[in-house]
């Protein structure tokens, strides 16, 4: 595609998320109108698609020096880079297929500015922060969160006492998890394999590893779409619940000999391994909705592989040693976005309201915060959620002051 055709692309898709994200768009209304930002510098490594280029606007047009890269190698939407750069002027370094080398040369390049706050998907710019980055950790006054994965690095470090600056826990506010973890992934998982595969879901024996939010979210649509689904899980709370909501539950040894499609959404390793890969049958599909490239054992694939080849765009297909075939796709990254565009414009506009009000209570209230992890205040939670029923057209009851009253006085109840 010509470079101007890719402009063209970005800017469209860019306006085209805009539209559909009015939540996002009223907070930018006062945000804009108080420079709320003003003279602050930014740093963002974030899945640089459409959704996510309305948030680094809204932050550049509030007043902040915004610098934007990637959080996955392979889940940018280079149309979307280059409008960012070419018609926004917004410096944005994220490509499409990035080198591990390439990539880490781009958070670098975002931490280079000394940014005062940080805004990550996954920990790597504030892993880097606190490793190999330390000339310019002092710099830095807080960070927002936005996935589970970096949350769970995050916590570990301040457990450790290694941490340095307030985090804010985007991930676990009410308003990000429970539709962006939950609807947005289960849609755009769909969305990413079918991308892929161009096969059907009706009818298919579908594993899920992990019952999150994310992994609720999948079974849930693959199950709307006609699969037959099938839960994994470590934790025996999760595994009922799993199991109430009407899905097999069984151990993943037991669950790969009859899958035709498995996908993984835990935020550890080895979900997959060798032992898995020789159990299934042949054309098994293999997917992964994990922020990192490690669930799926790549290394284990190889290992008991004698041939791969790419058979569409985002499939590859191993032959086993045993002669069966599976089919990894999108490399083991984001499915969702390395094969698909990610979550819907709808979905995302309430996940990053919350980023962008609570990039506002961390800036002014970054002196009261000890180095730790903060969960989103529940009246940011309150106000986004509201903004979202206005912007529905949906209305809801209130308490009247005698039933407040009530709740607040045991006495009440005799």
């Amino acid at each position: 595609m010509r470079t101007n055709e890719l402009l063209d692309r970005g800017i469209k898709r860019i306006e085209w998320a805009r539209t559909h994200m009015p939540v996002l768009a009223e907070i930018r209304k006062r945000m804009v109108k108080e420079q709320t930002f003003e003279g602050l510098k930014v740093g963002m490594a974030l899945h640089t698609e459409a959704k996510t280029a309305v948030l680094a606007l809204t932050i550049q047009e509030a007043g902040a020096e915004v610098l934007l890269t990637g959080c996955n190698p392979l889940s940018t939407d280079d149309s979307v880079a280059l409008a960012l750069n070419e018609k926004y002027g917004l410096e944005t370094y994220a490509e499409k297929g990035q080198s591990q080398k390439a990539y880490y040369q781009s958070l670098n390049r975002v931490l280079d500015m000394k940014p005062d706050y940080v805004i990550d998907d996954g920990a790597d710019l504030i892993f880097l922060l606190h490793t190999k980055r330390k000339d310019i950790l002092k710099s830095v006054k807080g960070a927002n969160e936005e996935t589970t994965t970096g949350i769970m690095r995050i916590r570990a470090m301040a457990q450790d006492g290694t941490l340095k600056f307030p985090v804010m826990s985007v991930n676990d506010a009410y308003m990000k998890y429970m539709f962006d973890n939950r609807y947005g992934t289960g849609q755009s998982t769909m969305d990413g394999i079918m991308t892929a595969t161009n096969l059907v879901i009706a009818g298919k024996c579908f594993v899920v590893a992990g019952y999150g939010w994310c992994g609720r979210g999948i079974a849930m649509r693959a199950k709307g779409l006609g699969a037959d689904v099938t839960v994994c899980e470590i934790d025996p709370i999760r595994a009922i619940e799993a199991r109430l909501d009407g899905f097999a539950v069984k151990p993943m040894a037991e669950a790969v000999r009859e899958a035709d499609m498995v996908v993984t959404a835990t935020g550890c390793k080895d979900v997959l391994t060798a032992r898995d890969f020789r159990q299934m049958k042949s054309g098994c599909l293999l997917a992964n909705s994990g922020h990192f490239d490690n669930e799926i054992s790549k290394a284990a694939l190889k290992q008991v592989s004698r041939k791969r080849r790419k058979v569409r765009d985002s499939v590859d297909e191993y032959t086993l040693k045993n002669g069966r075939k599976v089919y990894l796709l999108a490399d083991g990254r984001l499915v969702n976005l390395a094969a698909g565009q990610g979550h819907p414009a709808e979905i995302m506009d309430m996940s990053f309201a919350i980023q962008a009000m609570s990039l506002e209570y961390m800036a002014f209230s970054v002196r009261s915060l000890e180095p730790n992890v903060y969960d989103v205040p529940d009246h940011i939670d309150k106000q986004v959620a509201d903004l979202k029923l206005q912007t529905m057209g949906v209305k809801i009851d209130r308490l009247t002051k005698s039933q407040k009253k009530y709740l607040r006085d045991w006495k009440e109840g005799t």
